[in-house]
């Protein structure tokens, strides 16, 4: 049988034609890699606490979406931080505790990233373009740019896609503190953290970039293999 693979949705008002329906959606790039990589993907809604279906399935993808709520790293919203739902953290903060505690192979995509890397005692850049050093990192806000990737060797990353990377940039905030995480991938031009893992799991790994958007099966498939157990 197909490993399962749950992945986390948002809810957003959208356009179903001439219908306005506020909605549970996710990009289709998720559930094609999902399905490429010898998965079957289930969609997981922001529904408060969600962790019973972890006993349905094999491996979890926190997928990206909107800004974090800065109140679950101390800090009060900056002036480009305005699109945040602490109901939606609430229930992938719990997924991903669950997860992590029964060692299921987790992905965490950009915003899964800043989560898990929130989670274990770290904090975020608000706004990259007015972080010194980060101002020109790359795209956000329906642009999106490219720049390189230096992996850690022998990390998990490095297993799967070799020590150096292209990454796609798409986000406006980023991980300034990884807390009790690995740092094992960060950006050629400016040093911003991209990747983190945690060594002692089988595969618990997130990345600010969306190789689903880049052509990264490799990860997704990383992730398939190991839910086979």
């Amino acid at each position: 049988m197909k490993p399962v693979i749950g992945v986390t949705c948002f809810c957003r008002d959208t356009v179903y034609g001439n219908w306005h329906r506020h909605a549970a959606i996710l990009p289709s790039a998720y559930i094609s890699m999902i399905e490429r990589a010898g998965g079957a993907p289930l969609i997981i809604p922001p529904a408060g606490d969600m962790t019973q279906i972890l006993d349905l399935i094999d491996g979890l993808v926190v997928s990206g979406g909107p800004d974090l709520c800065p109140s679950s790293y101390g800090e009060e919203p900056g002036t480009m931080t305005v699109e945040f739902y602490p109901d939606q953290d609430e229930t992938e903060m719990g997924l991903i505790r669950e997860a992590i505690s029964r060692d299921m192979p987790f992905l965490g995509v950009c915003r899964g990233m800043q989560i898990l890397s929130v989670m274990h005692g770290g904090r975020l850049h608000q706004h990259l373009d007015t972080t010194p050093g980060h101002e020109d990192h790359g795209g956000y806000d329906g642009v999106e740019t490219e720049h390189g990737v230096s992996v850690t060797e022998g990390s998990l990353l490095a297993r799967l896609m070799g020590t150096s990377i292209k990454a796609n940039s798409t986000h406006h905030q980023g991980v300034a503190d990884a807390g009790d995480l690995e740092v094992t991938g960060t950006a050629d031009h400016d040093g911003l953290i991209e990747a983190v893992e945690r060594p002692d799991r089988k595969f618990c790994l997130g990345v600010q970039w969306h190789p689903e958007r880049a052509g990264h099966d490799v990860l997704y498939s990383g992730l398939v293999e190991a839910a086979r157990g």
